[in-house]
Formats: C-alpha cells, sequence, structure tokens
C-alpha cells in the first residue's frame, strides 16, 4: 500500500505564541530569546528576516541587523502549554504520529485514501488546529518523511502543500540542496566545493560518488535528494522516561552527600537527555527511608535538557522531600515526558558562551564517557570513587558549578 505521511510545523512558534498574547505584536518585527547583548535568538518573525536574522544567532548581531524589531525574553512555559494543545487535538484525530519536537508533528495517514482522502483529512486536522489554538501551522503530504518535511518548509508560512506519488524527484530538483535535511553548513560547504548548489544536481551523481564524497551520509543525502529515503515514523508515547537511584551500603543522614549524589544524577540525566536530542518536561525525585517507607515528588517544567533548569529543580524537590530527617536507604531521580527535540527551548535564558559550554562537555563526554566531565558540585569525597574513571588512574576534569 502506498505510504501517505504527513508532516505538520508550527509556523515561528515562539513568536505565533507571543502574538496570541499580545496583539499589538502583530505584523512587527519580532525576536524571542536572550535579551543582553550575550544572548541568544531562539525564534524570529519573518519581518526580520529579511534582514538576515534567523534563530540561534547572538542577539547583539540580529539587533545591529534589524534595530527596529521587538525583542521579548520569551516565556517557555506558555509555549510548552500550546505544544500539549496541539499534541492533543492530533492524538485525538491521528491513530499513529510522531511528536517529533515541541512544534513539530508526522502521521501516517496511509490507507485513508480509500475512505476519505488524505489530503481532505489533512486540510481539515490543519483547521482544526488553527481554529482551537489561534497558531498558525503548515503541512506537506507525501510518501516519505522527508519529502513532507521539504513540502511543509516549501509551503511556509500558513499554507499546505501536497507531493504526489512519483513526483518527488521534479518537487525536489529545482530546489537548493541545503533544503535536504542533514545539508548542515559543513556538508552545504564541502557539495559547493564540488560545484553543487541543487538537488537536480545531486539527483544526476551517482551514489557511488556521493559515498566516496561524505561516506554514509552522502548516501542517505543522495536517496534523499532522490525521494527514496524513508525513516519510520516513531509513535507518539506520552510517558516515556529514564531514571537512576541509588541504595546505600550503608543508610546515611548526611545531608551534603545526598545532596552531592542527586546533583550528580541530575546532571548526568540532562546529558542523557542532549545526548538523544530529547527534550523532557516532567521531574520527579523519590526518597525510601530506613524503614522502607518510600516519598515521591514530582512537577512539571517547560520542555529541557539544560542543566541549569533541570539540576535546581531536582534540589528543590529534594529540598521538599526530604522532611523526616532519618536515616535514607536510597534516593533517586525520574525525568519523563520525553519528546524528541532540541535544546532551542532553553534559549532565553542562554549566552552563546554558555551554549559553547554545553557542547563542549558533551562532546567530552561522548568520546571518554558520562563522568569524564562533571561539575564540582556533583562530586565529594565519598562519591568520587563510585565513578568510572576512563583516564587511568588520573582525575576527571572538575568544572566549579555556577548558580544561575
Amino acid at each position: 500500500m502506498q505510504k501517505n505521511i504527513l508532516h505538520l510545523d508550527l509556523d515561528t512558534f515562539f513568536v505565533s505564541c507571543e502574538r496570541l498574547i499580545d496583539s499589538r505584536l502583530k505584523n512587527r518585527p519580532l525576536m524571542v530569546g536572550g535579551v543582553g547583548d550575550r544572548g541568544v535568538v531562539a525564534a524570529c518573525s519573518y519581518e526580520t528576516r529579511i534582514f538576515g536574522v534567523h534563530s540561534g544567532m547572538s542577539m547583539k548581531v540580529a539587533r545591529r541587523l534589524c534595530p527596529e524589531a521587538v525583542v521579548i525574553k520569551g516565556n517557555a512555559g506558555i509555549y510548552t502549554k500550546y505544544s500539549q494543545l496541539v499534541t492533543e487535538i492530533i492524538k485525538e484525530k491521528v491513530p499513529v504520529f510522531e511528536k517529533a519536537s515541541v512544534d513539530e508533528f508526522y502521521a501516517d495517514l496511509t490507507g485513508m485514501d480509500k475512505f476519505y482522502g488524505t489530503y481532505k483529512y489533512a486540510s481539515e486536522l490543519r483547521q482544526a488546529i488553527i481554529k482551537d489554538t489561534g497558531l498558525p501551522i503548515s503541512f506537506g503530504l507525501s510518501t516519505n518523511k522527508i519529502v513532507s518535511k521539504v513540502a511543509t518548509g516549501e509551503a511556509k508560512p500558513n499554507n499546505q502543500l501536497k507531493i504526489d506519488s512519483g513526483f518527488e524527484k521534479p518537487f525536489l530538483a529545482p530546489l537548493s540542496i541545503r533544503k535536504i535535511p542533514a545539508v548542515g553548513e559543513k556538508t552545504y560547504q564541502i557539495l559547493r566545493n564540488l560545484g553543487i548548489d541543487k538537488v537536480e544536481m545531486v539527483q544526476q551523481m551517482p551514489v557511488e560518488m556521493m559515498r566516496s564524497a561524505l561516506g554514509k551520509q552522502g548516501e542517505t543525502i543522495w536517496k534523499r535528494a532522490n525521494g527514496i529515503d524513508n525513516p519510520p515514523l516513531i509513535p507518539y508515547h506520552e510517558r516515556k522516561s529514564i531514571s537512576t537511584e541509588r541504595t546505600f551500603n550503608k543508610d546515611t543522614i548526611d545531608i551534603a552527600y545526598l545532596r552531592t549524589i542527586i546533583f550528580a544524577m541530575a546532571e548526568n540525566l540532562a546529558f542523557q537527555l542532549r545526548r538523544a536530542d530529547k527534550l523532557a518536561s516532567t521531574i520527579s525525585v523519590k526518597i525510601r527511608y530506613s524503614d522502607f517507607n518510600t516519598y515521591n515528588k514530582q512537577v512539571k517544567i517547560a520542555y529541557s535538557s539544560a542543566d541549569h533548569i533541570i539540576i535546581p529543580t531536582v534540589l528543590e524537590l529534594f529540598e521538599k522531600l526530604y522532611n523526616r530527617r532519618v536515616l535514607v536507604r536510597l534516593i533517586g531521580v525520574k525525568i519523563s515526558d520525553i519528546v524528541s527535540g532540541n535544546y532551542q527551548i532553553n534559549l532565553f535564558d542562554d549566552t552563546e558562551k554558555m551554549l559553547g559550554l554545553y557542547k563542549a562537555m558533551d562532546g567530552i563526554r561522548g568520546k571518554y564517557g558520562d563522568s569524564s566531565i562533571m561539575r564540582a558540585s556533583s562530586i565529594g569525597a565519598k562519591t568520587i570513587g563510585r565513578f568510572q574513571n576512563p583516564f587511568n588512574g588520573e582525575p576527571p576534569i572538575l568544572l566549579a558549578h555556577r548558580k544561575q
């Protein structure tokens, strides 16, 4: 049976949310992100893009390019609320869907043509989201996720586009190679040095040539350029979680030791999220006392994978939960309501320096192991011994923790 994959993307999501809250911002150039010169642009309106502004750019540079823009720090809680609202609408109307990020979704509409019509159903779903949330949203519909995602980009702003089976290559051919997912700045420069700037040129090349130039990634780009890459749709599961807990050999009441352990747990789980390109919106802490009574406390947060958001939340929950002041047998941390997504949701308070720090730390962990680098606050005299050390007896690198 011919696949029909729908891709939905909320247009300039953070900007659209801000305009719902304050109608005076409509049609005005708007940037959301860190308000200081060292901040980063998390999202920007189409009015600013004509000046060269884009997400991830230094706010100082963005303000210089578009000085008349309104700059807003943003409210991650509001964006999480609207993301969940859209998720509920899709969940109610689509049997199988994937939540790729806080503002991006895939849905499998295969087989619906026989009974209703996939394009008609997708159009009505889009209109339902617009009506119920007030948010602009675009979609692309085709035989696979990649072509649908590219089609959504071509449909924007606030529009829709269907690519019929057999027309994938003609649709992709005139587009810039940058439109193909997986072609980042570095890969684009390699392709440009080879004289490649349009998708059509890749379509005309033998796959062996792309593989020779870029390895396995070259083969993936070739398949995507030809409209034949078919990554699977990953069904959305609301209760996905990761957790860690520790049972002590000897029950303890050492509060400083307990804080150190739980700090390290939170730091490691945040790294696990970032490594998997995930975000989470529920944090919970568990304590089991020496009498085996067990207590849990959890809190909802805006989708995040940031140390400086997750760690303080875990420590605050621990302080609220640990109120008996008796011996502790076990402590644990759990992060749940996990969705796919990158680090963009946390850019409102971040600086380029902080983002660079996270990238450097995660790179070292990826190469040498999870505990090869950590903040000093997560290491104490009693805890160093429990971490696996990949440096042949040398101590792990320590980073002093600075309160945000």
